[in-house]
């Protein structure tokens, strides 16, 4: 019951949240908090670690926006193509990738992500360097115009809620705690019957379109498509948003998203009024300095909050009742 009211609270305060906050900005907070819950499903409920998920984000946003924008799709049928190229690709890559387990997983990811970065940095369709622009956001059932950065808002928001509600249903189903089971102890899932290979491949088939959704999102929130998103260290970014949140955690991914990109977006901001309002210019040095920054929050979550933000305050309540019963 508490957990819905706080859903309840949550759902609310993003309602009324685009009156106060630059709608922009919060959709690509949405956008990268469901590639961050996407990506945990796969590493915090299965133990798979992927450093491919790029991959399916920036491949999704290519083919949305190129389907959309040369195309003329309707925004729906681009945000569908996008999600079943993701899932294609998350197939093939996990079809190769679960035949190895640890590292070698890993690296097997890694390796084909950046394939499918060089296939996009030289087809024609996704400008190379200079990346895909101009995406037009269109209408949603060619009805709702989405050029109004409210109404696009809404969409995008209705859009995570319904991916994050497919996490959470897919966690608590019984196919979740078979995944759960295949992350503690892979041997005696197998010994009880499961065909643990199938079951790690369907969640990362999942995490894929997942991913691919928020990417193919993004793009048309944005309005173009880069490279960047099918780089290495899009990989990264999202393992450290759901490493800082809490790994295995619901809503830490969440949490871990809205920290690291507020900091990529507003850090400059802040550094510099503070320089201004200080006059020390080593505030304006640090506003430019975002990667050294989230570095320090990783080093410090990895060293004083092993479980991440959410994870450390999940144990923080449940120790709560247990001392003060003691106490008493």
């Amino acid at each position: 019951m508490n957990r819905k009211v706080g859903y309840a609270i949550a759902v609310a305060g993003a309602l009324a949240l685009p009156f106060f906050v630059y709608p922009v900005f919060l959709m690509k907070v949405l956008c990268f908090a469901l590639f961050a819950c996407a990506f945990n499903l796969l590493i915090g409920f299965t133990g798979l670690l992927s450093f491919g998920h790029a991959a399916f984000f920036g491949g999704a946003g290519y083919v949305a926006g190129h389907t959309i924008k040369v195309m003329g799709w309707p925004f729906e049928l681009g945000l569908i193509a996008g999600v079943a190229v993701a899932a294609l690709i998350g197939l093939i890559m996990g079809g190769l990738a679960i035949r190895r387990q640890g590292i070698y997983f890993t690296m097997i990811t890694l390796a084909l992500a950046q394939m499918l970065f060089f296939v996009f940095l030289q087809a024609p369709f996704t400008g190379g360097e200079d990346g895909l622009q101009g995406v037009p956001r269109g209408k949603l059932l060619g009805v709702v115009d989405l050029s109004n950065d409210m109404t696009l808002y809404y969409v995008v928001l209705a859009i995570c809620i319904a991916g994050f509600a497919l996490i959470m249903r897919t966690v608590h189903s019984p196919f979740g705690q078979v995944l759960k089971a295949v992350k503690e102890n892979e041997p005696r899932a197998i010994s009880l019957g499961y065909d643990t290979d199938r079951y790690k491949l369907l969640a990362f088939v999942l995490s894929a379109s997942l991913a691919g959704l928020a990417g193919a999102t993004k793009t048309v929130v944005l309005g173009f498509e880069t490279l960047t998103d099918v780089h290495w260290s899009m990989s990264g970014l999202v393992v450290l948003m759901t490493l800082v949140g809490g790994l295995g955690t619901l809503t830490g991914p969440i949490v871990g998203a809205v920290l690291i990109i507020a900091l990529e977006n507003k850090l400059g901001d802040f550094g510099n009024w503070m320089a201004t309002l200080t006059s020390i210019e080593w505030f304006r040095t640090i506003g430019e300095s975002v990667t050294i920054v989230t570095g320090f929050i990783f080093i410090v979550c990895v060293l004083a909050f092993r479980r991440g933000i959410v994870g450390e305050l999940a144990a923080l309540f449940k120790r709560a009742p247990a001392g003060s019963g003691a106490a008493h």
